[in-house]
């Protein structure tokens, strides 16, 4: 458990902090805005930062301890000390600090509980944590404290100081920590998740926060917890990732409606959309997304949604005005693509509306060529025979379709009826 302490994190969060919520020491500033104390600081400052650029920390804590001694600045030695940190030399840290004999700095208290922690004395450093929290009464020290009782897997005792810090300020990151030992450490998921959502009718879903509940809920299975704070956090970080997500979620509870919804209102998968259309009989709202959708990808399939979903959504199909339109379309789109379907549907439409019967016909017949056993092509082939009047073919036609799959729809079945009566006239 002692590698649960993550050192890095540790020290970012203790000594330069998190966000601006936490006052924290300038360790990171290592030139102020007053006077050069000697002549040569800027220039052993550059060199300090270049070593540590390329992780020479060795010479960087050298330099910044040059920089401490010719100048007094704190900023310097702090530096210098975090680089012995980088490099482990937590015993020569610890010896530096003493021999400074600085007892009300609260950097170097906090630096020296730190590389007590990394040499597992544990004990020393929880006695100098809790000597420093009392004097400090900072956000920081109280998060050092459970750090180390974390490291002694005494997680009540850890969770408790870090509500004590959650308190103050109620910063993300301490209640990310508080949220993880009572889900994982205590198995006390509900409460972690309880506090979790509590804090974002408060103050927001962040992104910490967001993907913490994420975790949870995906843990427990639990869908609409799941969707819930994907929700949320998509109004945060639109991401087409994230909104696949929500799509999938969606599909899964079988919700539809909403789903539509969501699309509709953030056009983040405008294909889905479209097959919601498609699938929903919404075709006044189909053909239009469809001819979008061609016009931004170039793909004949969207090119003849939009053009087979605009005749099924026209209510005055018979208007001769609209089957020239339609017709033109229907031809715009043959011109670059014969697929059977595209053959056979507009065949039937010359043939249905008795625009060019015989040109339909002609079209039925291209797409058998390619589907002989189609029993829709086969259908529209004898409804076009029915048409001109040759009932007796078209009703040979006709009897072949119904053993078909597909002899059972409706439309074949009205269409077998007006056959037979022809045949029998």
């Amino acid at each position: 458990m002692y590698r649960l302490l993550s050192f890095c994190i540790l020290l970012l969060f203790v000594f330069q902090g998190c966000t601006s919520t936490i006052k924290v020491e300038p360790i990171k500033k290592v030139q102020t805005s007053s006077k050069k104390i000697f002549e040569q600081e800027d220039t052993m400052i550059v060199f300090a930062l270049r070593a540590e650029q390329i992780g020479d920390f060795k010479s960087a804590a050298k330099i910044f301890n040059e920089l401490y001694e010719k100048s007094q600045r704190k900023d310097y030695l702090y530096r210098s000390l975090q680089n012995n940190l980088y490099l482990k030399q937590n015993e020569e840290v610890v010896s530096r600090i003493e021999a400074l004999n600085m007892q009300e700095d609260y950097v170097l208290a906090r630096l020296k509980i730190v590389s007590l922690i990394e040499m597992r004395r544990f004990n020393q450093a929880q006695l100098l944590a809790l000597e420093l929290l009392k004097k400090s009464k900072e956000v920081k020290d109280y998060v050092l404290v459970s750090e180390i009782y974390t490291i002694q897997e005494k997680f009540d005792t850890a969770l408790k100081y870090l509500e004590s810090a959650y308190l103050k300020d109620y910063h993300e990151y301490i209640l990310d920590r508080m949220s993880i030992i009572l889900f994982v450490n205590l198995q006390r998921k509900k409460e972690a998740i309880a506090q979790l959502e509590t804090h974002t009718r408060v103050h927001g879903c962040s992104v910490l926060i967001c993907k913490r509940l994420i975790a949870f809920y995906g843990n427990e299975d639990d869908i609409d917890g799941l969707l819930s704070i994907y929700l949320r956090y998509y109004k945060i970080n639109s991401n087409p990732k994230i909104a696949k997500k929500i799509v999938q979620l969606y599909e899964y509870q079988q919700e539809y409606v909403k789903l539509m919804l969501f699309l509709q209102k953030n056009h983040n998968d405008d294909e889905t959309l479209l097959r919601l259309y498609i699938s929903s009989k919404n075709y006044e709202k189909t053909f239009p997304l469809a001819r979008k959708l061609y016009e931004k990808t170039g793909k004949l399939k969207f090119l003849a949604e939009s053009v087979i979903y605009e005749y099924e959504g026209q209510k005055n199909k018979n208007s001769k005005e609209f089957l020239r339109n339609i017709s033109f379309k229907f031809e715009e789109l043959l011109a670059q693509d014969t697929n059977h379907l595209y053959l056979n549907y507009y065949g039937y439409i010359l043939i249905e509306h008795n625009v060019d019967i015989k040109k339909g016909m002609g079209y039925v017949k291209k797409a058998l060529k390619l589907e002989p056993n189609s029993s829709y092509y086969l259908d529209s082939l004898a409804w076009g025979y029915y048409k001109l009047g040759k009932c007796e073919e078209s009703f040979r036609i006709i009897q072949r379709v119904v053993t078909l799959e597909g002899g059972d729809n409706p439309e074949v079945l009205e269409h077998y009826e007006a056959i037979k009566k022809c045949k029998g006239k």
